[in-house]
């Protein structure tokens, strides 16, 4: 395979989009506002004006866009991924979004003779430009293998999580598991300065025994410079955790520590800072 529709280019999937072109591929490209992406439009990729127009004559389609509502509505309806791929195309939804939807997204392609995948991604916007990504896919078994090639142009941890919707619930279970490490390093932050400890050198200490974690080293190293800029957006992340809390409450399951770092993210979105990075927890305790 070697054209591939790519929806969504946005922080992460800009740089996706160059390493596919690096691997050799004809990206095709579709995002809602086309002056963002006028840079990787002169490197190479072609510009569609429709998601529907983005999946013609690809072999591959692959979308990676913000909420689940986005996902509906680029692949569902007459000027959808579904109505307008070739039959036998292999679709990959990166975005992270419900399970139930992408078990959805799986059934109606098998009816048009396409093949889904849903497979998020983790690593952020450092994995995205070093092809570093962790992607989590869910789907057949025999469709994961033929998109393999593809999937290596991106990312170096990918795993096979099983039936469709299976990737979205690695994922889900990914995001809270970060939701209480980025707690923890803010908390340890917040000790280390009220105690009287300078808290860089605490940080460096800590982050190579027990502690360590990529929260501790690359989120709470920004939040101590006071940088803030995203590498993954806290509006979306309050996104990813609702979904969890979703899925957790609908499998009779309470997470108790992610409702609460929720519950903080929430607060922050209320006070206008939804666009800053999630390393912007620790101004939740009045850093």
């Amino acid at each position: 395979m070697k054209k591939i529709g790519f929806i969504g280019v946005g922080i992460m999937g800009k740089s996706m989009v160059r390493n596919l072109m690096k691997a050799g591929y004809e990206v095709a490209i579709y995002t809602r506002t086309r002056s963002k992406v006028e840079d990787i439009i002169s490197e190479g990729a072609v510009w569609c004006k429709s998601a529907g127009e983005c999946a013609k004559g690809r072999q591959a389609v692959i979308s990676i866009v913000g909420y689940p509502k986005d996902v509906e509505d680029i692949y569902f309806g007459e000027g959808g991924i579904i109505a307008n791929a070739d039959p036998g195309t292999f679709l990959i939804d990166m975005t992270t979004t419900s399970p139930r939807l992408a078990v959805r997204i799986y059934e109606e392609a098998k009816k048009a003779g396409l093949h889904a995948l849903d497979a998020p991604v983790t690593g952020g916007d450092k994995g995205a430009k070093d092809g570093t990504l962790t992607i989590l896919a869910g789907g057949d078994r025999e469709d994961f293998d033929v998109c393999l090639n593809i999937l290596q142009a991106m990312g170096k941890n990918i795993d096979y999580e099983g039936r469709a919707g299976n990737g979205q619930h690695t994922k889900m279970c990914n995001q809270i598991a970060v939701a209480g490490a980025l707690a923890g390093a803010c908390e340890a932050m917040v000790y280390a300065r009220n105690v009287g400890l300078d808290v860089d050198t605490m940080l460096k200490s800590i982050s190579t025994g027990a502690a360590g974690s990529v929260q501790m080293n690359n989120v709470a190293s920004k939040a101590l410079q006071d940088d803030y800029r995203p590498g993954f957006f806290i509006k979306h992340f309050i996104k990813d955790m609702n979904l969890a809390d979703e899925e957790a409450r609908a499998a009779d399951t309470e997470l108790k520590v992610l409702e609460d770092v929720l519950s903080m993210y929430k607060e922050l979105e209320r006070e206008g800072m939804g666009e800053l990075g999630t390393q912007a927890l620790i101004k939740y305790y009045n850093w």
